[in-house]
């Protein structure tokens, strides 16, 4: 038994050795709101714009099934949720954790979580990708990197779980407010690179009430940038 101190998140926790990825578990099953897919390795874990995540044994691979009756808009507000649960677990093992808009945490700059959020029928996954202990992909971190030291796995994964829970009923409230939380965090006022259909280049000034990325061009202009089939890489 976990011995979790949550409300929704975790109340069933299916555990898996191997499994291809899952988010596709997850979207596959049947199950009541904050079940957690978690496996202990990925055979083909994946990010956003379907790139390749390695995990490995050591990491935290797992997925949650939230079924919030929220607005439609609201929806893609779900991944500063999971990105900001993250921050706060490293928090706990004083790790100072940035949001990199909109879905990576990094640590000194190199990324340590990715989050992945994908919405089937009611059902929304929150997938969760972190570095523990295993051995980092080139221009990544773990947590063990930084500490120099490897960590109890189930006692992260649990502080994960609570804050996640925390956070899932602030956002059910006010979704906004996650929005806000997620500003405080995430890394501004540098230059980027936003890369879709094209490329552009600016300063990343923050985030407006929807999660859209103000982005200032080099002409002075503002665009907003959604959320969706862009990447961001900074400059």
């Amino acid at each position: 038994m976990l011995g979790l101190k949550t409300s929704v998140i975790g109340k069933r926790v299916i555990y898996y050795q191997e499994i291809s990825s899952t988010n596709d578990v997850a979207k596959s099953l049947d199950v009541e709101e904050g079940t957690v897919i978690i496996a202990d390795r990925q055979a083909r874990g994946r990010g956003r714009l379907n790139r390749e995540w390695i995990s490995p044994e050591g990491g935290l691979w797992l997925s949650v099934v939230l079924k919030p009756k929220v607005e439609p808009q609201d929806i893609p507000k779900i991944v500063f949720l999971g990105a900001i649960g993250v921050v706060r677990m490293l928090e706990e093992l004083s790790i100072p954790g940035r949001i990199k808009w909109p879905n990576d945490v990094l640590v000194n700059f190199k990324k340590i979580s990715g989050i992945l959020t994908e919405k089937v029928g009611e059902k929304v996954i929150l997938g969760i990708g972190v570095n523990v202990n295993n051995d980092a992909p080139e221009n990544g971190i773990a947590v063990k990197d930084v500490l120099n030291r490897k960590v109890d796995l189930v006692e992260a994964f649990k502080t994960l779980l609570e804050n996640l829970d925390e956070l899932y009923e602030i956002y059910l409230e006010s979704p906004e407010t996650i929005v806000e939380l997620a500003r405080e965090l995430m890394i501004l006022n540098v230059p980027v690179k936003v890369i879709g259909d094209g490329e552009i280049t600016g300063v990343a000034e923050g985030i407006d009430e929807d999660g859209r990325l103000i982005l200032r061009l080099d002409s002075g202009e503002v665009r907003k940038i959604l959320y969706g089939d862009v990447s961001l890489r900074f400059l």
